[in-house]
């Protein structure tokens, strides 16, 4: 069994030069079987077999090493002042998230009104406006962080934290808009080609990470920073309805009645609608909460 064991040993984990050779002999055998040979030949089999041994025990050995390789990252990413900052410094790394998000919110603002002008479309003139309403959140925020730390100053943010509840339930009407929008015309988004594979990550990405930062900003005592996550939470649950649209109107192979577009539609645009509004009225009730515990403190 031991005898076994150290074969199978020797076999997924061979000398770090079989390893490294591998991989180029790998890419020439299959190069070689693609464009030159009958895929039925042995020559291609064995192409086959070799790539697939060679993915193995790279594999392996990147699983073996990954600490040493995490650890080696980190050191080299260190090495740099602006990445070593951006890597250490809570209010940094926000601040920085916030000039991209903001950024990248104005971006689609200009594309979504651009595309509701060439398209005659509504919805994205709708769209639009709700992206503006982001970005004006996004836009007063990095006002705020720039004359106030993180964390400090517990009423003005508390203060601040509120009017970016009321702002997104006003967004929330705009947001209302687009879904009433959509399913009352049965139409949806659209991306040509594989660019909605390309947004479909883009959007579970966003939606996954916007989750998890909410929850993880919690622990830092700033609403502020967490107002950021909230309205990327938002902008997020966005991402994900305008996908589900674009997918529903471009995988249709005329099977599906036109109602259940429109039940899909409307289901998630009123839990999307919904979760918002919630996230709104719970920034308004707990800053107004903080507010009253610290005016009854200080008198």
């Amino acid at each position: 069994m031991q005898r076994a064991k150290k074969i199978l040993n020797r076999i997924i984990f061979p000398a770090t030069a079989i390893v490294i050779i591998s991989v180029p002999v790998a890419a020439i055998l299959l190069i070689y079987a693609f464009l030159f040979d009958n895929n039925d030949s042995p020559i291609a089999y064995f192409a086959y077999c070799f790539s697939a041994y060679a993915l193995t025990i790279v594999t392996a050995q990147i699983i073996k090493h990954s600490k040493d390789i995490k650890n080696g990252i980190k050191t080299a990413l260190h090495k740099n002042s602006l990445i070593h900052r951006y890597l250490s410094d809570v209010t940094f790394k926000t601040q920085v998230s916030l000039y991209v998000s903001f950024g990248i919110n104005m971006l689609y603002v200009v594309m979504n009104f651009a595309s509701g002008i060439f398209y005659n479309s509504v919805w994205f003139i709708t769209l639009a406006v709700y992206y503006s309403l982001l970005a004006v959140m996004r836009f007063l925020l990095l006002r705020h962080v720039h004359r106030n730390a993180f964390g400090k100053e517990q009423i003005s943010q508390l203060k601040r934290y509120r009017l970016y509840g009321i702002i997104l339930m006003a967004v929330n009407v705009a947001l209302a808009g687009v879904v009433i929008l959509v399913v009352k015309k049965n139409k949806g988004f659209t991306y040509s080609g594989y660019l909605i594979y390309i947004m479909a990550m883009y959007a579970f990405y966003t939606i996954i990470s916007a989750v998890i930062n909410v929850i993880r900003y919690r622990r830092y005592n700033s609403p502020v920073m967490s107002a950021a996550k909230v309205i990327s939470l938002a902008a997020a649950l966005v991402s994900m309805l305008s996908l589900e649209t674009a997918m529903l109107a471009q995988f249709d192979n005329g099977t599906n009645p036109e109602i259940f577009r429109q039940i899909m539609t409307c289901a998630t645009g009123i839990s999307v609608c919904l979760i918002v509004f919630g996230l709104g009225v719970f920034m308004i009730i707990k800053s107004t909460r903080l507010l009253n515990r610290l005016k009854k403190r200080d008198r």
